[in-house]
């Protein structure tokens, strides 16, 4: 019988396989000893993956009933990486019998693989586990903590993170970290030449998420350019607006930088600004009609009476008298403002009837004179008239 080699990285569970395999000689020569061992490591990762499944079921259960943000992040994040380490560690554990039963050395390589990999699920895990938080975090947020923040943070810790473990595989591939750093202080002179417009959207996205002068699901529009809608992401290079239309915007972030903004989804209150004209024949009730307004504006329910509230004979116009009505709701709800404008204005209707007035309406009247002898009248009489 040959004698199964040591492996010195998992001298228990080798120990436990080679005795494993000894058993197992009877049903295949010597010489394919391997692939019992190979069978067996298989039959271990998947109890091991099941077991674990099993654990981490039980730790989420338990960890659902805490108020603790991390602990539940943690497990989410942990889950897909731990099970494939478990496939990557047996994968190199095959590859290394393999190659030592056919006596081929491969060590250095695999030792060299199972170090990146070792980074890679690290790394791996603190991606998903900054991303667990992030919507974890998004799902509680509050006015304090908005989510475009929160986004933003999660993805420049992110980008920390790739960052560093590519550096760190770099010093494993023989780089020197010092040049590449060097490397990066003077290309990145050039490179921000080259990409100006990329930069711009990106310090302008960063402003976005410092000022917050938006955040994802605002209403937003700018008089300096045909922009209006609702805000639907906010990316490092641009930001997609969802129009009224129902079509999306892609807006450069850089914009932002140059034009006004105009954010209505802040507004505290939506306001009525109104006039109305009634006859010239209804002078003598017209400051009834303005006080019976006013009184109605400041006990209706859904007019906020805190805020300025107007109602005044405002002018004398062609063919009216025109009644100044300003004055603002509570909602800032749209559709809910036009259903309050709609009883103000119904009501402002019966308040005019209710007092014998009338609305006024473009009117015109022509005096036309006649000749006592019949005849026409002068060209200069005819030239007044028209002129009239």
């Amino acid at each position: 019988m040959n004698t199964l080699p040591n492996f010195s990285h998992f001298d228990t569970i080798n120990q436990f396989v080679i005795d494993m395999t000894i058993k197992f000689n009877q049903f295949l020569p010597a010489q394919f000893n391997w692939i019992w061992m190979i069978l067996i490591i298989i039959g271990l990762t998947i109890l091991v993956r099941l077991t674990l499944g099993f654990l981490l079921n039980r730790i989420k259960l338990w960890v659902s009933h805490t108020h603790s943000l991390l602990d539940e992040s943690v497990v989410e994040a942990a889950r897909k990486p731990i099970n494939y380490f478990i496939e990557f560690g047996a994968l190199i554990w095959v590859c290394q019998i393999i190659t030592q039963y056919h006596q081929i050395d491969w060590s250095f390589l695999l030792l060299e693989i199972w170090d990146l990999g070792v980074i890679f699920f690290f790394c791996a895990f603190l991606l998903s586990l900054i991303k667990a938080v992030e919507l974890n975090m998004i799902k509680r947020t509050t006015p304090k903590h908005d989510s475009a923040t929160i986004m933003a943070i999660g993805r420049l810790l992110r980008l920390s993170i790739i960052i560093i473990m590519v550096l760190i595989l770099m010093q494993n591939f023989g780089f020197s970290i010092s040049g590449v750093l060097a490397f990066g202080g003077i290309g990145g002179i050039a490179i921000g030449f080259a990409a100006k417009d990329l930069l711009a959207n990106f310090f302008g996205g960063f402003m976005i998420f410092i000022d917050k002068p938006f955040r994802v699901g605002d209403w937003i529009s700018s008089p300096d350019r045909q922009i209006e809608g609702t805000v639907e992401n906010i990316g490092w290079r641009m930001t997609c607006i969802r129009t009224f239309d129902l079509r999306p915007l892609y807006v450069p972030n850089s914009t932002f930088m140059n034009i006004a903004v105009e954010n209505p989804s802040r507004m505290l209150h939506r306001r009525i600004y109104e006039n109305i004209g009634v006859r010239y024949e209804d002078i003598n009730v017209i400051d009834k009609v303005v006080a019976e307004i006013k009184d109605m504006l400041y006990n209706h329910p859904d007019i906020d009476n805190q805020q300025t509230i107007i109602v005044a004979f405002d002018k004398f116009a062609a063919s009216s008298l025109n009644i100044m009505i300003y004055t603002f709701t509570k909602t800032t709800a749209w559709v809910e403002f036009y259903v309050i404008k709609q009883k103000i204005l119904l009501l402002i209707r019966e308040i005019v009837h209710r007092n014998g007035a009338q609305f006024a309406f473009p009117t015109q009247q022509v005096f036309i004179t006649q000749n006592p002898t019949g005849q026409d009248p002068a060209p200069q009489n005819l030239a007044t008239m028209q002129k009239n």
